[in-house]
């Protein structure tokens, strides 16, 4: 039993890296794609009464965000891996200026993310925690 915990700014390559290391092993609770932080609750807790591997991939950028998952997962038995995609300001806008649609997320928005961003630590509950660059 698994929970995976992306931190990142938007546009740091989260779900790229879902796709490539976890798409076939990991379920991912995304809240863009749920749309409601009810129905993200909804599939966190089936996921975890039915032990399935979760990957939970939004940007997670407060210690008081990444809380709520880490205590309710270590509740029932998981083990919880942090991978924290570490970018730089100006990788991020080009990143995100690439990007078309509601993807594209105004410039505003990326600096306010990027600003408040707690980088996570071993001490918040995780067992492992790697940099993905």
């Amino acid at each position: 039993m698994q929970l995976i915990l992306f931190t990142g700014v938007q546009a740091s390559g989260k779900s790229t890296f879902y796709q490539h290391y976890f798409y076939h092993t990991h379920l991912r609770i995304n809240l863009d794609m749920l749309k409601t932080r009810h129905r993200e609750n909804m599939i966190f807790e089936a996921a975890l009464a039915s032990k399935t591997k979760i990957v939970i991939d939004n940007t997670n950028m407060r210690q008081i965000d990444r809380a709520r998952y880490i205590q309710r997962a270590k509740a029932v038995g998981f083990q919880v891996i942090s991978y924290y995609f570490e970018t730089d300001l100006d990788s991020t806008l080009q990143r995100n200026a690439q990007r078309s649609g509601k993807a594209n997320i105004p410039e505003k928005g990326v600096k306010a993310t990027f600003y408040k961003l707690e980088i996570p630590k071993i001490s918040e509950g995780f067992d492992t925690l790697f940099r993905a660059c």
